[in-house]
């Protein structure tokens, strides 16, 4: 079942979100997921390699691209984006349907650097990193979206898109952020760690960090 993601650099009005569930289950849509950078994540790191801010992520399971596409852009406007093969290394835990996730959502839409070979690049980030980024952060969630196609004309060029679930104090507390406890060495020893894997695979560079409050529908029967 295709996954697509969209971005947006409009901030989302979520009144609007009742009229596209009804709108994409018709359409075929099995899961609905909402990621808004809003007040409540603002003070989080937030990179941006774009010329614009992302401002709204829009993520769907099922259904045709172009259906969503023209569901989505009221009121979002236009959108990019691109249709993923997922891999949920730690799985989110569920939440109630439209109920915020009480966490730190941080996207990281992330670009292969050109001395490297897809393959290289690709092995690292699903093999040694995966673990890395587990065990030197305070995830609770850590989905990678590795991207199929670019589903928009002029899509800016993205390779992969990562998704985590910190604990909220993550959002100002870096101790919350790297799970170190407050022990300043092992915050030191987990970024390091943390920060020689990223630039590994080139992910020290030419990304965009977008932290949000995540919302997640359920629309149909589809794998959740």
């Amino acid at each position: 079942m295709p996954r697509l993601i969209l971005a947006a650099t409009r901030p989302l009005d979520m009144s609007c979100v009742p009229r596209w569930q009804d709108e994409l289950r018709a359409a075929g849509v099995n899961e609905l997921q909402v990621n808004v950078h809003d007040d409540v994540v603002a003070a989080a790191l937030a990179i941006q390699h774009l010329e614009h801010p992302i401002e709204t992520v829009v993520s769907t399971s099922g259904g045709f691209g172009a259906d969503i596409l023209r569901i989505l852009a009221d009121p979002l406007g236009d959108l990019v984006g691109w249709e993923v093969e997922v891999r949920p290394p730690l799985p989110p835990p569920p939440v109630p349907d439209g109920v915020r996730t009480d966490a730190l959502a941080n996207l990281a839409f992330i670009r292969k650097p050109r001395e490297m070979s897809y393959d290289a690049w690709l092995q690292h980030w699903h093999g040694p990193h995966s673990e890395v980024a587990m065990q030197t952060q305070a995830t609770f969630g850590y989905v990678q979206n590795r991207v199929v196609r670019p589903l928009t004309p002029g899509t800016p060029q993205v390779d992969a898109i990562v998704e985590e679930l910190f604990p909220m104090a993550a959002v100002t507390d870096m101790h919350a952020f790297y799970g170190s406890g407050g022990d300043d060495a092992e915050l030191a020893r987990r970024m390091t760690t943390l920060m020689a894997s990223v630039a590994a695979m080139g992910a020290d560079r030419d990304i965009d960090l977008v932290p949000t409050s995540r919302y997640v529908w359920r629309l149909g029967p589809g794998p959740m």
